[in-house]
């Protein structure tokens, strides 16, 4: 499922104010402790995964025999699921929703006690892995993520470097008159906006934090209109509206492809995509198999610094949670912890480590030579805000509203760029008003 990440830090998250009623509550607060001694832990559990590509190329399979290694008397079974939230969803109104599975964003944060067994506590854990907040309910954590992502471009240095462009853009202004640079002077098409996906327009929410270096980029999107003069989401909004009107895209949008877009990026037909470090593999991957240099797919933050230095968010992908009515929760368990600290998942996906003592991947090494900082978003009124977008049907982590920006840049819908933001903070501001924020 090539749009795994993106959906958990977009589009999967906008269906969290549809709640689930489920049959949980009834083992509520229950624990799934790290068990002690491998030898004993004895089991057949069920772990469901929306990665269907690493089942039918036997990954999955070879984590599990290397797990196996540790828990011999544990036997994992994985199950993947095309698609995933509105399936999973469906199941957990029942007990049976597997032992181990990716929490989807469709569970409300307070509910994950109904629906999740404790890893421990907030504060334990918290020296030890990284974004542990996100799933954190009354100071105990209920989910685990084996791996981080970080949205930014995807581009190709060769192209850039073609195009006579040295160094990473510092503002939009900046950006722009880097693509202008690569329309004029190569054959690549300098930004794919991959508008038929969809998802990958809803990426563009991820531009949050980054461009002011805000950990509490999230809390302000509760208490405050996200598209004053300014505000993160604006400036993001604002550069892919320009992108489009200045008409540095693809000729027609609607015909996008996504996975035609990951070769011809790679092959330098395409210049420049937002995305996030999730897709460096695929992308690189694509190269090979198009027989370009996976060396030439570079990643970049997004163009804007604080004190002089860029600025990029680090969260989780999916996280992993274990059933709070598994009768396993002991080999649960230790797959959870397998998986995230002693599994290659992360290394495989070139990603960014949930262990805070672990390097970088190489691929990010530009990163820490640029001097990026790297943040984690205050998640305290995450569930806030995907009420009031759910209230104001705005949709920030849904396609449809950069669908109908990119439509309006484009000349296919009426209107101006002012008029669009001020819809939007209008329907927000009546959002937070009927809650009372």
């Amino acid at each position: 499922m090539n749009r795994r990440h993106t959906l958990v830090l977009a589009v999967g998250a906008a269906l969290l104010a549809a709640g689930c009623t489920g049959t949980g509550g009834t083992t509520k607060g229950a624990d799934a402790k790290a068990p002690d001694d491998p030898a004993k832990v004895t089991g057949t559990i069920k772990v469901l995964t929306v990665r269907t590509d690493l089942i039918q190329d036997g990954t999955l399979k070879r984590y599990a025999a290397e797990f196996n290694k540790t828990y011999p008397k544990v036997k994992v079974e994985f199950e993947g699921l095309t698609n995933y939230e509105s399936e999973v969803k469906i199941r957990m109104n029942t007990k049976n929703y597997g032992d181990v599975l990716l929490i989807p964003a469709v569970i409300k944060k307070a509910d994950y006690p109904k629906f999740f067994a404790s890893l421990g506590t907030a504060a334990e854990r918290a020296k030890k892995y990284r974004f542990t907040d996100v799933t954190t309910v009354d100071g105990k954590v209920y989910g685990q993520s084996p791996n981080g992502v970080s949205p930014g471009f995807i581009y190709n240095k060769r192209v850039w470097k073609e195009a006579g462009i040295t160094r990473w853009p510092t503002t939009p202004a900046e950006f722009l008159t880097d693509l202008k640079a690569i329309k004029a002077r190569t054959d690549a098409i300098p930004y794919y906006t991959n508008f038929s996906a969809g998802w990958t327009l809803s990426a563009w929410t991820a531009v949050n934090g980054s461009v002011h270096c805000d950990p509490r980029a999230t809390d302000k999107l509760a208490e405050g209109d996200p598209w004053a003069k300014g505000a993160d989401l604006r400036v993001g909004d604002t550069l892919l509206h320009d992108m489009v009107k200045q008409k540095l895209v693809e000729k027609d949008p609607t015909t996008s492809n996504w996975e035609e877009s990951k070769a011809r990026t790679a092959k330098g037909e395409i210049a420049t995509q937002w995305l996030g470090t999730w897709a460096i593999v695929q992308f690189r991957d694509a190269a090979k198999k198009a027989g370009a240099d996976p060396d030439d797919i570079g990643f970049m933050p997004f163009p804007a610094q604080v004190d002089g230095k860029f600025c990029a968010v680090i969260g989780p992908d999916y996280n992993q949670g274990i059933n709070v009515h598994s009768p396993h929760k002991e080999a649960a368990r230790a797959w959870v912890d397998w998986f995230t600290d002693k599994s290659t998942y992360g290394q495989d996906n070139l990603a960014i480590s949930p262990l805070k003592a672990a390097p970088l991947p190489d691929v990010m090494k530009p990163y820490e030579e640029q001097g990026v900082k790297f943040i984690e978003l205050d998640d305290t009124k995450g569930a806030e805000v995907k009420q009031l977008d759910s209230d104001s049907e705005v949709g920030i982590y849904a396609p449809e509203y950069r669908q109908n920006l990119v439509d309006l840049a484009r000349g296919a819908r009426k209107g101006s760029l002012d008029d669009f933001f001020a819809d939007l903070s209008e329907r927000w501001a009546d959002a937070r008003k009927n809650q009372g924020s």
